[in-house]
Protein backbone atom coordinates (compact mmCIF):
# COMPACT_ATOMS: atom_id res chain seq x y z
CA UNK A 1 0.00 0.00 0.00
CA UNK A 2 1.60 3.16 -0.79
CA UNK A 3 2.06 6.12 1.55
CA UNK A 4 -0.42 8.81 1.46
CA UNK A 5 0.60 12.40 3.28
CA UNK A 6 -1.97 15.16 1.93
CA UNK A 7 -4.49 14.85 -0.85
CA UNK A 8 -4.08 16.97 -4.04
CA UNK A 9 -7.03 16.46 -6.36
CA UNK A 10 -6.18 17.07 -10.21
CA UNK A 11 -9.89 16.17 -11.83
CA UNK A 12 -12.73 17.95 -12.31
CA UNK A 13 -15.79 16.69 -10.85
CA UNK A 14 -18.14 18.15 -14.04
CA UNK A 15 -21.85 17.20 -13.21
CA UNK A 16 -21.57 14.69 -10.56
CA UNK A 17 -21.32 12.07 -13.42
CA UNK A 18 -24.90 12.37 -14.97
CA UNK A 19 -23.47 12.19 -17.93
CA UNK A 20 -21.59 8.94 -17.24
CA UNK A 21 -23.31 5.93 -18.94
CA UNK A 22 -25.79 5.90 -22.17
CA UNK A 23 -25.86 1.95 -22.78
CA UNK A 24 -24.03 -1.44 -21.92
CA UNK A 25 -23.32 -4.30 -23.81
CA UNK A 26 -22.30 -7.52 -22.91
CA UNK A 27 -19.53 -8.34 -23.91
CA UNK A 28 -17.26 -12.22 -24.91
CA UNK A 29 -18.76 -13.73 -21.16
CA UNK A 30 -16.70 -17.42 -22.21
CA UNK A 31 -13.52 -16.13 -19.90
CA UNK A 32 -15.37 -16.31 -17.09
CA UNK A 33 -13.19 -15.33 -13.46
CA UNK A 34 -12.64 -17.16 -10.74
CA UNK A 35 -12.93 -16.82 -7.16
CA UNK A 36 -9.65 -16.47 -6.76
CA UNK A 37 -9.48 -13.97 -9.42
CA UNK A 38 -13.06 -12.04 -8.19
CA UNK A 39 -11.12 -11.52 -4.71
CA UNK A 40 -7.98 -9.98 -6.19
CA UNK A 41 -10.27 -7.59 -8.23
CA UNK A 42 -12.31 -6.61 -5.08
CA UNK A 43 -9.47 -6.02 -2.89
CA UNK A 44 -7.68 -3.97 -6.10
CA UNK A 45 -10.88 -1.69 -5.83
CA UNK A 46 -10.56 -1.26 -1.88
CA UNK A 47 -6.85 0.13 -2.33
CA UNK A 48 -8.51 2.53 -4.57
CA UNK A 49 -10.45 4.22 -2.49
CA UNK A 50 -8.63 4.05 0.76
CA UNK A 51 -5.43 2.46 0.16
CA UNK A 52 -4.35 2.79 3.79
CA UNK A 53 -5.65 0.19 6.92
CA UNK A 54 -5.13 2.99 9.32
CA UNK A 55 -6.04 6.55 8.20
CA UNK A 56 -7.26 9.84 8.63
CA UNK A 57 -9.77 10.13 6.14
CA UNK A 58 -11.77 13.80 6.14
CA UNK A 59 -14.40 14.21 3.99
CA UNK A 60 -17.18 16.64 2.69
CA UNK A 61 -21.03 15.80 2.17
CA UNK A 62 -22.81 17.83 -0.39
CA UNK A 63 -26.50 17.14 -0.76
CA UNK A 64 -27.48 18.44 -4.51
CA UNK A 65 -31.30 19.20 -5.07
CA UNK A 66 -32.01 20.15 -8.65
CA UNK A 67 -28.59 20.19 -9.63
CA UNK A 68 -28.20 23.24 -6.98
CA UNK A 69 -26.18 22.80 -3.74
CA UNK A 70 -28.82 22.46 -0.79
CA UNK A 71 -26.29 21.29 2.08
CA UNK A 72 -22.72 20.73 3.38
CA UNK A 73 -21.78 18.90 6.25
CA UNK A 74 -17.56 17.86 7.22
CA UNK A 75 -16.65 14.81 9.05
CA UNK A 76 -13.56 13.51 9.97
CA UNK A 77 -12.93 9.46 9.95
CA UNK A 78 -10.27 7.62 12.19
CA UNK A 79 -10.24 3.63 10.54
CA UNK A 80 -7.81 0.95 11.39
CA UNK A 81 -8.01 -2.97 10.66
CA UNK A 82 -10.80 -4.97 12.20
CA UNK A 83 -13.48 -2.82 10.76
CA UNK A 84 -13.34 -0.41 13.33
CA UNK A 85 -14.02 3.48 12.92
CA UNK A 86 -14.44 6.69 14.52
CA UNK A 87 -16.65 9.79 13.00
CA UNK A 88 -16.21 12.97 14.29
CA UNK A 89 -19.10 15.82 12.69
CA UNK A 90 -17.21 19.08 12.32
CA UNK A 91 -19.99 20.91 11.26
CA UNK A 92 -21.32 23.83 13.35
CA UNK A 93 -25.45 22.52 13.20
CA UNK A 94 -23.44 18.72 14.50
CA UNK A 95 -21.00 20.16 16.24
CA UNK A 96 -19.35 17.55 19.37
CA UNK A 97 -21.47 14.62 17.98
CA UNK A 98 -19.52 11.06 17.23
CA UNK A 99 -20.13 7.94 15.90
CA UNK A 100 -18.00 4.68 16.82
CA UNK A 101 -18.02 1.32 14.70
CA UNK A 102 -16.21 -1.78 15.97
CA UNK A 103 -17.20 -4.64 13.91
CA UNK A 104 -20.55 -5.16 13.32
CA UNK A 105 -21.57 -2.47 16.53
CA UNK A 106 -22.36 1.17 15.56
CA UNK A 107 -23.21 3.90 18.12
CA UNK A 108 -24.04 7.40 17.85
CA UNK A 109 -22.49 9.68 20.79
CA UNK A 110 -24.19 13.29 21.31
CA UNK A 111 -22.65 16.09 22.93
CA UNK A 112 -25.45 16.44 25.93
CA UNK A 113 -25.65 12.19 26.05
CA UNK A 114 -24.32 10.29 29.07
CA UNK A 115 -24.61 7.22 26.73
CA UNK A 116 -23.85 5.99 23.46
CA UNK A 117 -27.19 5.28 21.34
CA UNK A 118 -26.75 2.48 19.61
CA UNK A 119 -27.34 2.93 15.37
CA UNK A 120 -27.02 0.45 12.35
CA UNK A 121 -24.81 1.74 8.93
CA UNK A 122 -27.92 3.15 7.40
CA UNK A 123 -28.06 5.53 9.82
CA UNK A 124 -28.76 8.60 7.48
CA UNK A 125 -26.17 11.60 7.34
CA UNK A 126 -27.00 13.89 4.77
CA UNK A 127 -28.70 13.57 1.90
CA UNK A 128 -27.98 9.50 0.76
CA UNK A 129 -25.07 9.47 2.73
CA UNK A 130 -25.15 6.81 5.44
CA UNK A 131 -22.98 6.33 8.35
CA UNK A 132 -21.47 2.56 6.37
CA UNK A 133 -20.80 5.30 3.31
CA UNK A 134 -18.48 7.41 5.24
CA UNK A 135 -16.80 5.47 7.77
CA UNK A 136 -15.59 3.56 4.66
CA UNK A 137 -16.71 0.33 4.60
CA UNK A 138 -14.28 -2.07 2.96
CA UNK A 139 -15.64 -4.24 -0.05
CA UNK A 140 -13.12 -7.35 0.30
CA UNK A 141 -14.07 -7.81 4.02
CA UNK A 142 -17.30 -7.33 4.29
CA UNK A 143 -18.57 -9.61 1.16
CA UNK A 144 -18.05 -12.19 -0.82
CA UNK A 145 -18.09 -11.98 -4.57
CA UNK A 146 -19.23 -13.73 -7.25
CA UNK A 147 -18.36 -12.79 -11.23
CA UNK A 148 -20.99 -12.20 -13.54
CA UNK A 149 -20.24 -10.52 -16.82
CA UNK A 150 -18.12 -8.96 -18.82
CA UNK A 151 -19.96 -5.61 -19.99
CA UNK A 152 -18.96 -2.82 -21.86
CA UNK A 153 -19.93 1.11 -20.53
CA UNK A 154 -20.75 2.94 -23.64
CA UNK A 155 -20.63 6.50 -21.80
CA UNK A 156 -22.18 9.81 -23.71
CA UNK A 157 -18.76 11.74 -24.40
CA UNK A 158 -18.06 8.70 -26.81
CA UNK A 159 -15.72 6.85 -24.33
CA UNK A 160 -15.66 2.70 -23.41
CA UNK A 161 -14.92 0.99 -20.54
CA UNK A 162 -14.57 -2.73 -20.16
CA UNK A 163 -15.42 -3.51 -17.14
CA UNK A 164 -16.35 -7.06 -14.88
CA UNK A 165 -19.63 -6.94 -13.04
CA UNK A 166 -19.35 -8.57 -9.73
CA UNK A 167 -22.05 -9.32 -7.00
CA UNK A 168 -21.17 -9.04 -3.60
CA UNK A 169 -23.06 -10.59 -1.28
CA UNK A 170 -22.76 -9.57 2.57
CA UNK A 171 -21.09 -11.54 4.97
CA UNK A 172 -21.10 -9.67 8.48
CA UNK A 173 -23.95 -7.96 9.98
CA UNK A 174 -22.25 -4.35 10.22
CA UNK A 175 -22.55 -4.29 6.43
CA UNK A 176 -24.32 -1.17 4.89
CA UNK A 177 -25.92 -3.32 2.31
CA UNK A 178 -27.21 -6.91 1.51
CA UNK A 179 -25.99 -7.32 -1.69
CA UNK A 180 -24.11 -4.67 -4.75
CA UNK A 181 -23.83 -4.91 -8.00
CA UNK A 182 -20.74 -3.44 -8.76
CA UNK A 183 -19.15 -2.90 -12.19
CA UNK A 184 -15.08 -2.44 -12.15
CA UNK A 185 -12.61 -2.00 -14.86
CA UNK A 186 -11.18 -4.73 -16.34
CA UNK A 187 -7.39 -5.69 -15.60
CA UNK A 188 -7.25 -2.33 -12.96
CA UNK A 189 -10.09 -3.12 -11.02
CA UNK A 190 -10.81 0.40 -10.45
CA UNK A 191 -14.83 1.15 -9.59
CA UNK A 192 -17.04 2.62 -12.08
CA UNK A 193 -20.29 2.29 -10.55
CA UNK A 194 -22.27 0.20 -8.31
CA UNK A 195 -25.93 -0.38 -7.16
CA UNK A 196 -26.76 -0.68 -3.62
CA UNK A 197 -29.51 -3.04 -2.31
CA UNK A 198 -31.07 -3.33 0.96
CA UNK A 199 -32.01 -6.79 2.81
CA UNK A 200 -35.39 -6.52 1.08
CA UNK A 201 -34.68 -6.71 -2.55
CA UNK A 202 -35.14 -2.95 -2.79
CA UNK A 203 -32.43 -0.95 -4.41
CA UNK A 204 -31.27 1.51 -2.17
CA UNK A 205 -28.41 3.86 -4.33
CA UNK A 206 -27.09 4.15 -7.39
CA UNK A 207 -23.37 4.97 -7.11
CA UNK A 208 -20.40 6.07 -9.41
CA UNK A 209 -17.15 6.73 -8.34
CA UNK A 210 -14.65 9.72 -9.82
CA UNK A 211 -11.08 8.98 -10.85
CA UNK A 212 -8.32 11.14 -9.51
CA UNK A 213 -4.85 11.65 -8.53
CA UNK A 214 -3.48 11.85 -4.96
CA UNK A 215 0.53 11.15 -4.60
CA UNK A 216 0.85 10.64 -8.40
CA UNK A 217 -1.51 7.45 -7.91
CA UNK A 218 -5.04 6.53 -9.45
CA UNK A 219 -7.41 7.08 -6.41
CA UNK A 220 -11.08 7.61 -6.22
CA UNK A 221 -11.31 11.42 -5.03
CA UNK A 222 -14.72 11.18 -4.39
CA UNK A 223 -18.76 9.34 -4.75
CA UNK A 224 -21.89 10.14 -6.03
CA UNK A 225 -25.15 8.64 -4.59
CA UNK A 226 -28.01 8.98 -6.69
CA UNK A 227 -31.47 8.91 -4.91
CA UNK A 228 -33.43 5.97 -6.43
CA UNK A 229 -36.72 7.75 -4.76
CA UNK A 230 -36.32 11.56 -4.76
CA UNK A 231 -34.91 11.67 -8.25
CA UNK A 232 -34.00 15.02 -8.24
CA UNK A 233 -31.37 14.69 -5.25
CA UNK A 234 -27.75 13.69 -5.29
CA UNK A 235 -24.82 13.46 -2.80
CA UNK A 236 -21.36 13.53 -3.27
CA UNK A 237 -18.84 12.63 -0.70
CA UNK A 238 -15.54 14.45 -1.45
CA UNK A 239 -12.04 12.78 0.50
CA UNK A 240 -10.58 15.88 0.67
CA UNK A 241 -7.47 14.04 2.79
CA UNK A 242 -6.25 11.39 3.41
CA UNK A 243 -3.35 10.84 5.92
CA UNK A 244 -2.01 7.29 7.27
CA UNK A 245 -2.74 7.82 10.74
CA UNK A 246 -3.44 6.09 13.87
CA UNK A 247 -4.81 7.02 17.11
CA UNK A 248 -4.46 6.03 20.71
CA UNK A 249 -7.14 2.36 21.64
CA UNK A 250 -9.19 4.78 24.17
CA UNK A 251 -10.49 6.56 21.13
CA UNK A 252 -12.42 3.31 19.76
CA UNK A 253 -14.07 2.93 23.10
CA UNK A 254 -17.64 3.82 23.31
CA UNK A 255 -17.65 4.72 27.15
CA UNK A 256 -14.62 6.73 26.86
CA UNK A 257 -16.33 8.55 24.33
CA UNK A 258 -19.52 9.29 26.40
CA UNK A 259 -17.38 11.24 29.23
CA UNK A 260 -14.93 12.73 27.17
CA UNK A 261 -16.83 15.77 25.22
CA UNK A 262 -13.53 17.42 23.83
CA UNK A 263 -11.05 14.86 22.16
CA UNK A 264 -7.39 15.91 21.45
CA UNK A 265 -7.40 14.70 17.70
Amino acid sequence: MSKLSHLFILFVLVGFQSTAIATTQNIDNTNSLSEAQVKQLVKKADDFRLGESSAKVVSEVKLYKNDELDKTRQYTVYTRENRESLVLFNSQVEAGQKMLMLGDNYWLLMPKSRRPIRITPMQKLLGEASVGDISTLTWSEDYQGKWVESTTFELTDGQAIQTEKIKLKATTKGASYFTIDLWLEQGTGFPIKADLYLRSGKMAKEAWFIKGIREDETKVISMVLNDQIQTNQKTVIEYKEITPTEIADKYYNPAYLSRTKQLDL
